[in-house]
């Protein structure tokens, strides 16, 4: 259709208007028949969150998006839009977006009076039909709802009675639009009020006005679990009045969480191409996070974001990359050991509670990737605590014996490539314990030295043999003499 320029020529092309419900409803119901997906770059929701957003834009509800931080809510709500037509038509100039054959405010209503047929259209195009607020202590009843405009009456010498001094807020500023309110209990409880009106008979009222504006808007909330959050909670005639409540989540599985991560990493071209991460190690990355989510020391109510193992992706490999500039290599590996490169983007991204607070920040982090190290190892070699409690023969006892007799270890970690691949290779039994794998005859490559490197750490944290950590690197020894060493090096601080 051509973009008509009067409200003449709107009526000659035959265009219906449509409230914004029954336009995102339509557009859903063409993208369903078309079987198109519906939202871009949303993993793990597709037999989740993603429906139940459908039926709620079926049923043409309001909604509310509740879950932890770092869960896509925002993101789902500003791809709404693509479920918008394309241009839609308003009256030139009008505050309201306002409708042709609807208009609701005073300008648009005089200038079709004025004009009729010649009042001029233009064209607003989905992208510019979203707005956007944050809940914070600051906001009014002014800024979302309007407030009379004391400059715009003396300027356009008009008494306080009239409605043209009426300076509207954001949400009648979004009329046919899709308005999002973000972390919705923080907002203060006699501005949800305010709300009330617009959600459920769709009209505002401003400063004792008699004026009836009914709105034509998609609202779409988001908020954080209630009992987390200490500073509010949506007062209950609100939630009342909100058509839909859905619930999102984390990813459910390690692998959805490793594309997620692999999906939102800004890693650049360069080191993609010059820097190898391993499954291994993407897979341990993710665990981190699992391991988070079940700690003690971290707040479960408070969640722990996929921005976690995002961010913690993109310093394991800037770990690896910083180490590849300082020996001057071309392209390297990234390995265990760069896992210590992450604990910053590990630190900020956790809530602690006493305990942990008590712990520290940077002990609970190193905690955590111990945690994924152990528990992910038992999912890959035999457990060595079963074997134990089962008096069977170790399939370790090998490098146990190594270290055993007075055979160390120490991994530096800004080593080349050549001396870190010649280090782990000093264990001749870690390469016969490769053979445990699920499918030993997949070439692993340098993940072979890597996943070498895995095992020590692994059976460092199963007890198996000592790791401590150097002032450049990690040291691996036997286990007893581990702690003969320590107990040694106490007493000598002692004296």
């Amino acid at each position: 259709m051509s973009k008509s320029k009067t409200f003449g020529e709107l009526k000659k092309s035959g265009y219906q208007s449509k409230k914004i419900k029954d336009e995102l409803r339509d557009n859903l119901i063409l993208k369903l028949k078309k079987k198109e997906k519906i939202f871009e770059g949303i993993l793990g929701y597709e037999d989740t969150v993603i429906p139940d957003i459908e039926r709620a834009i079926l049923s043409r509800h309001n909604m509310n998006l509740l879950g932890l931080r770092g869960q896509a809510k925002t993101r789902i709500a500003r791809q709404m839009t693509e479920l918008l037509d394309e241009y839609i038509p308003i009256v030139q100039g009008s505050e309201l977006n306002d409708d042709p054959f609807h208009p609701l405010s005073r300008y648009a209503k005089d200038l079709i009076a004025e004009k009729g047929a010649e009042t001029p259209i233009e064209w607003l195009h989905r992208s510019e039909r979203y707005a956007e607020k944050l809940a914070t202590p600051d906001v009014s009843v002014a800024d979302l709802i309007g407030d009379v405009d004391p400059i715009k009456a003396a300027n356009l010498k008009l008494s306080y009675a009239d409605e043209r001094v009426i300076h509207f807020g954001m949400i009648p500023r979004s009329n046919r639009c899709i308005f999002v309110i973000n972390e919705l209990p923080d907002l203060q409880a006699r501005l949800q009020v305010s709300l009330f009106n617009i959600l459920q008979e769709g009209d505002i009222q401003i400063r004792g006005f008699k004026l009836r504006i009914p709105l034509d808007i998609e609202f779409i909330f988001t908020a954080n679990p209630e009992d987390y959050t200490n500073r509010g909670s949506i007062v209950t005639p609100l939630k009342d009045r909100i058509g839909s409540q859905i619930l999102t989540h984390y990813p459910k599985s390690v692998a959805m969480g490793k594309e997620i991560t692999q999906q939102e990493a800004r890693i650049n071209p360069s080191q993609k191409q010059k820097v190898e991460v391993g499954d291994l190690l993407k897979t341990l990355i993710e665990m981190i996070a699992v391991e988070a989510r079940q700690s003690e020391f971290v707040d479960s109510k408070s969640g722990v974001s996929a921005r976690l193992t995002i961010s913690a992706y993109e310093n394991l490999v800037s770990t690896a990359e910083r180490r590849m500039l300082l020996n001057g290599e071309e392209n390297t590996f990234a390995r265990i050991s760069d896992l210590s490169g992450v604990t910053s983007a590990i630190n900020g991204k956790i809530e602690l509670v006493y305990e942990g607070e008590q712990e520290g920040a940077a002990m609970v982090s190193q905690g955590l990737i111990g945690k994924a190290i152990r528990n992910h190892f038992i999912t890959l070699f035999p457990d060595p605590g079963k074997l134990k409690k089962k008096k069977q023969t170790s399939p370790y006892q090998k490098v146990l014996d190594w270290f055993s007799e007075n055979n160390e270890v120490d991994l530096m970690l800004d080593d080349t490539d050549q001396l870190y691949k010649q280090t782990i290779s000093t264990i001749p039994a870690l390469e016969e314990l490769l053979g445990l794998l699920n499918d030993p005859d997949k070439p692993l490559g340098n993940d072979r030295h890597v996943m070498k490197e895995f095992i020590l750490h692994a059976l460092a944290e199963h007890s198996q043999i000592g790791k401590s950590y150097l002032e450049r690197g990690i040291q691996f020894k036997d286990l007893f003499g581990s702690v003969f060493s320590t107990k040694d090096f106490g007493e000598e601080e002692a004296n």
